[in-house]
């Protein structure tokens, strides 16, 4: 799956800008056991696309910004081809939180001082699920069946994790929809303060908990970030 994501048209115009780097690669994270979502490159739509299909699945494709260099995340364009969202899911119900299309963003920072007792836990899970530990901060961009255009939903298990909602309803069902986020901007509107060093960009279509299948196109997405140093990560 990778080998034929990364070498797709789609790729190719998908970039996130750190100045006198090569183009970094996509790759396809799992978590566990559980079925994965296929990532497929296609032609949607008069657009070069990557197909997101879910049966009951859950994982995502990310893009890693490499160890030691430190980014701040400008403007993020993205867009999404959806044919149907999924009537049973609500985020704010930990049992059926799933999405059709979400880009996700991580960030970096001092989870020693900011993680409360029940963060700390969810990140040891996360490293037992995934190899990883729960980044730092998470903002995620997605489209909901239920809150309005601007709602910023805490994900139900920590709020290291927060959503805008940037596409609502079925009103754009079924066309291309094209976004472009100040990430900044929406970092402050989601955590209320800057956002640390950018550590990955990623999309994801999930639909394990509601053990139903989604569909999802995600156009290119390309991101601007500020190369700041090449100090450690946090």
């Amino acid at each position: 799956m990778e080998e034929k994501v990364q070498t797709s048209p789609w790729a190719a115009r998908s970039q996130v800008t750190l100045p006198g780097a090569a183009s970094l690669p996509w790759t396809h994270k799992t978590f566990g056991d559980r079925r994965p979502t296929l990532y497929r490159p296609e032609h949607q739509a008069g657009r070069d696309a990557l197909h997101a299909c879910s049966a009951a699945g859950n994982s995502s494709l990310r893009m890693d910004i490499p160890p030691g260099v430190h980014a701040q995340a400008g403007r993020l364009r993205f867009s999404w081809f959806v044919p149907a969202l999924i009537a049973e899911a609500d985020l704010n119900d930990g049992d059926v939180d799933d999405a059709v299309a979400r880009v996700i963003l991580t960030f970096g920072g001092d989870s020693g001082q900011s993680f409360s007792p029940r963060d700390h836990l969810i990140s040891e899970l996360a490293r037992l699920v995934t190899g990883e530990p729960l980044p730092y901060a998470t903002l995620i961009y997605v489209w909901d069946n239920r809150h309005p255009v601007g709602t910023v939903i805490p994900n139900p298990h920590t709020t290291r994790i927060r959503q805008i909602v940037v596409e609502s309803g079925p009103a754009r069902l079924g066309r291309w929809v094209d976004f472009e986020r100040d990430v900044q901007a929406d970092f402050r509107l989601a955590f209320g303060r800057a956002p640390g060093p950018l550590n990955s960009v990623g999309l994801l279509t999930d639909s394990n908990n509601t053990r139903t299948t989604a569909h999802a196109w995600y156009g290119p997405i390309t991101l601007t970030v500020d190369h700041l140093t090449t100090a450690g990560r946090p």
